[in-house]
């Protein structure tokens, strides 16, 4: 099992290296739909991960079940936020600062630090600098 989630973990790499990719070598309607595709699935992603939370959060007692109900909606609402501001530079930057964000609260709100924990870091991490490639693509090709 554990091989089939860290494999499935860092599949979930491909859609975004690909819109980065767009971003940088495409024109026109591909470009655009590269830069749309890669703000969608980073919101749909920071919703997956949301869930996660909000299913982990019955395991929990008390406060501590209310605060990571509570920072799971708070993620998803940032992140729609962060999308409607119809701006993909501003978008990306703030879709990336929610996956730290998120990463960030996972980590503190669990002593456990196994293969998994392991595993989130280093997929936030290439997350985010997916997110500033493709930032940095918009900027550079004029689209920012």
């Amino acid at each position: 099992m554990t091989r089939l989630v860290t494999g499935l973990g860092y599949a979930g790499l491909l859609p975004f290296a690909a819109s980065v990719a767009g971003v940088w070598v495409l024109r026109d309607y591909p470009r655009a739909l590269s830069q749309q595709g890669f703000i969608v699935y980073s919101l749909a992603i920071l919703c997956f991960i949301a869930g996660s939370l909000w299913g982990t959060a019955r395991d929990r007692a008390g406060g501590d079940k209310a605060l990571r109900l509570l920072v799971s909606n708070g993620v998803v609402l940032f992140a729609v936020c962060s999308v409607l501001t119809a701006q993909a530079v501003i978008a990306g930057g703030l879709l990336a600062l929610a996956h730290l964000a998120t990463l960030w609260y996972e980590r503190g709100s669990s002593a456990a630090r196994g293969w998994y924990s392991l595993m989130r870091v280093r997929l936030t991490l290439l997350v985010v600098a997916l997110h500033i490639a493709y930032i940095a693509g918009l900027i550079v090709r004029g689209s920012a």
